[in-house]
């Protein structure tokens, strides 16, 4: 009888030690508490054990994810349509990515203990911005061959090669940074974690205001040369009725409307981050509510209202490549195949 109970004792503990039915919520051991908090629930646990200090709104969190669920079949339903696929495969991706974390706040409603709730909820929202300015750079670098690029300082490839290949350099310190942080057991561990997340973040920033430097810079030396008069000289043929258009403007005004409603949430998760999970803003409900998905909702609404292949049509592949002029223009010559323009003879930049 004695060595049934003994048997029975041993089963009911799991591979750490730890009694699921009987936890010690008196414990101050942190890896004790890391080990513990896989089996806790609402009311069964401290408060003081949960991931963040709150159980996130499921109301607020649901508006959001529907709204970029709708966002995103905005999004796939132009691109497939226009064929726009490595914007849309960028956009879909930050836009998914932004869906995964609000269901896991919704997550942490349920259950504000579990480690990978947290998770599904801080990974995909650190990292989802940095595909979406993405799509921004690939739309800058094709409406500065439109304009024309003599009056910018970077070859309009250039712009998705070096802005992209900055963010995938904050995309990973930020996805590392925050599993670092998430699964450490100590503070040291957690501190280090969200130095990398806030590196990765920083980074982020500098890049955007780098790029809004430089962007900045062309315009001016567009506006200098427009009003100089030398500025019709060198703006390519093929995109003169693009030019015209007032949707070609409002663009333009979407893109930059965008980046800034990035910049600013970014700057906000930095400042969240700053002193760690514990600190009050990154336990402050309403700031993250406010300054994290309306602005991200926001810069995504823009960007599909004005999509790109509406305003583009079927010069987003050539705009892409630098064409400048056909050498035989015909009044076919923009609806070109992708593959077709590969075959074509023309001007790059």
């Amino acid at each position: 009888m004695m060595d049934t109970l003994f048997h029975l004792a041993i089963r009911a503990l799991d591979q750490n030690g730890i009694d699921p039915d009987n936890i010690d919520v008196n414990s101050t051991d942190p890896l004790k508490i890391a080990m513990s908090k896989k089996y806790c629930k609402v009311g069964k646990c401290p408060k003081a054990w949960q991931s963040i200090q709150y159980r996130p709104t499921i109301a607020g969190n649901v508006i959001y994810a529907l709204c970029l669920f709708a966002l995103l079949g905005g999004q796939m339903w132009l691109g497939i349509r226009k064929k726009t696929w490595t914007y849309m495969g960028t956009m879909c991706a930050g836009i998914l990515g932004e869906i995964i974390g609000y269901i896991g706040r919704i997550m942490l409603n349920q259950n504000p203990f579990l480690m990978d709730n947290f998770l599904v909820n801080l990974v995909p929202l650190t990292i989802s911005p940095a595909l979406l300015t993405a799509g921004i750079y690939l739309c800058v670098g094709r409406a500065i061959v439109a304009i024309g690029s003599e009056n910018s300082r970077l070859k309009p490839k250039m712009y998705t090669y070096v802005f992209v290949g900055c963010d995938l350099l904050a995309l990973v310190l930020q996805s590392i940074g925050g599993g670092m942080a998430a699964t450490a057991r100590d503070a040291k561990g957690s501190r280090r974690g969200v130095n990398i997340m806030i590196a990765g973040l920083v980074s982020q920033v500098i890049t955007m205001i780098l790029f809004l430097a430089v962007w900045g810079d062309f315009v001016l030396r567009t506006r200098r040369a427009k009003f100089s008069g030398s500025l019709s000289r060198s703006q390519p043929p093929l995109y003169d009725n693009l030019r015209s258009t007032k949707n070609f403007t409002l663009f333009q005004w979407s893109l930059f409307a965008a980046t800034l409603l990035i910049f600013v949430r970014c700057v906000y998760r930095v400042a969240e981050l700053w002193n760690g999970f514990n600190s009050h803003l990154a336990n402050d409900e309403v700031t993250f509510m406010i300054f994290e998905g309306p602005l991200i909702i926001l810069a995504v609404s823009a960007m599909t209202v004005f999509h790109p292949g509406r305003i583009f049509g079927d010069l987003w592949v050539p705009a892409g490549k630098g064409v400048r002029s056909m050498n035989k223009p015909t009044e076919d010559s923009v609806h070109l195949t992708e593959a077709e323009w590969n075959d074509t003879a023309y001007q790059r930049v």
